[in-house]
């Protein structure tokens, strides 16, 4: 899962992407409505956490350029203000759900994890294939009933795998959805992340490399 913070006030940006980077995601951060419009256009992001209360262009600006640029991705809009007009005004932009400041973070992820699941085809709570089982929610995988230590980018690849449902996903499409912008793209990060996992998850093998094409399960 790929997501975009949007928030001017920069501790408190990088605190909730090390928080949600913890839980698996990709993160990548925009100070301002105008770098936000463009990582928006650039990135295909599953959920885009909007601060509603921005310098420059505000929040609210930037929510209805991402609705009318056809910006797939869902909006949580983030704001000090918490009344019920703030709400109806945020929701009315087109926002996809609304979190008032300040907030819990396990409800920040909760409703992130909701809204990416809203952005894409609905996947069950638990991916499974054989005897390997992925629960996204908890992120824990598990084979033959034996929990598998495996690492937030591991995870994130795997899960992307399982919801394929056997389709192959290319190295391109893994390193847009399971890595930020910082990731290089003309490194072999997506091949080294799959041979380790191969290896942690264990034999038989369940992870298929089809020749110029990607990776399937």
């Amino acid at each position: 899962m790929r997501v975009l913070i949007v928030e001017d006030h920069r501790e408190l940006a990088e605190t909730v992407a090390t928080g949600l980077r913890r839980d698996g995601m990709a993160v990548d951060l925009a100070f301002d409505g105008h770098e936000a419009l463009e990582l928006a256009e650039l990135h295909g992001y599953d959920v885009i956490v909007l601060d509603r209360d921005l310098p420059r262009l505000h929040g609210d600006e930037v929510c209805r350029a991402l609705i009318t640029r056809g910006v797939r991705a869902r909006v949580l809009m983030l704001t000090a203000a918490s009344t019920i007009a703030d709400r109806v005004d945020g929701l009315g932009l087109g926002a996809d759900d609304y979190l008032p400041k300040p907030f819990a973070f396990a409800e920040l992820i909760a409703r992130v994890r909701a809204l990416a699941r809203r952005a894409a085809p609905a996947a069950p709570p638990v991916l499974a294939h054989q005897d390997l089982t992925l629960d996204a929610g908890q992120r824990v995988a598990r084979r033959g009933g034996r929990r598998l230590d495996l690492s937030p980018k591991e995870l994130a690849v795997l899960e992307l795998l399982l919801a394929a449902g056997g389709r192959v996903v290319s190295a391109e499409e893994l390193l847009e959805r399971a890595w930020d912008q910082a990731a290089d793209p003309f490194t072999n990060t997506v091949k080294v992340t799959v041979s380790r996992l191969r290896r942690k998850l264990g034999e038989p093998p369940v992870i298929e490399t089809v020749p110029h094409a990607g990776y399937r399960i």
